[in-house]
């Protein structure tokens, strides 16, 4: 079988980044991934790896579910991305899920997703959390991979870094979040609380999404010590 290398910057990946009209002149740029991906010739056809501002529809989507209405001071649509990116489901069949995040980790995204998409790292689905009505519990029962949500840390009166696109939640239902009473999140989770039970698709410290998060700065909420979210991998916006 014939192999299709796609590079960019000599030693990079080439992936696709869609601007809006303010930026650019609306070209096509190229990610440094700093990474050589190498892709069979019949998926690279059919592999989806874009960014872009949010588009109109998207926006619509999202108004009044995962974004107020009229938006939200700490953060506006101008601040976010559009991803779509291909990833393999737990049936071992190729997808294109869908994501938001903020423009600072759009880069990371487009890298680490890449990645496990090349290594066949299953995740279960990738859909905007308004489809799940903006429900953080639907979308986590639901085993849905995502990032952002305009909504506070559970049990508390502060922002979530996903209120800024800045964390990432991975297959929750097999990464659950427990918290300090030991309440297990969400529901089947359970199953999942013994990290040493072997059962597949559990993120530890050996797994290759830990160490593609950890490699581009992320924070791991499995090595909290009040409570631990093993779904949760966050950033934090450079200070202005």
């Amino acid at each position: 079988m014939k192999k299709l290398i796609i590079c960019a910057f000599a030693i990079s990946a080439f992936y696709t980044i869609s601007c809006g009209n303010n930026t650019n002149n609306g070209e096509t740029l190229a990610v440094e991934t700093d990474t050589t991906a190498v892709l069979s010739a019949e998926s690279a056809a059919t592999t989806t790896f874009t960014v872009s501002e949010i588009p109109s529809e998207i926006r619509t989507k999202m108004e009044g579910v995962s974004m107020p209405m009229g938006g939200a001071k700490e953060v506006g649509f101008d601040d976010l991305r559009y991803l779509r990116m291909s990833y393999v489901d737990f049936e071992g069949n190729d997808q294109v899920g869908e994501m938001v995040c903020h423009k600072y980790i759009a880069e990371d995204m487009i890298y680490i997703f890449s990645k496990l998409y090349e290594a066949r790292y299953q995740i279960a689905q990738m859909r905007l959390i308004d489809e799940f009505g903006g429900s953080d519990d639907e979308s986590m029962a639901a085993d849905n991979t995502s990032s952002f949500n305009y909504r506070v840390v559970a049990g508390s009166k502060s922002l979530s870094k996903h209120a800024y696109g800045m964390a990432v939640d991975i297959n929750p239902l097999e990464n659950p979040y427990i918290n300090s009473k030991g309440t297990v999140s969400p529901k089947g989770g359970e199953l999942y609380v013994d990290r040493k039970s072997g059962r597949p698709h559990m993120i530890d410290e050996n797994d290759l999404c830990y160490k593609l998060f950890i490699e581009r700065g992320f924070i791991w909420g499995g090595a909290w010590n009040s409570v631990k979210d093993y779904q949760h991998f966050q950033k934090s916006l450079p200070e202005k």
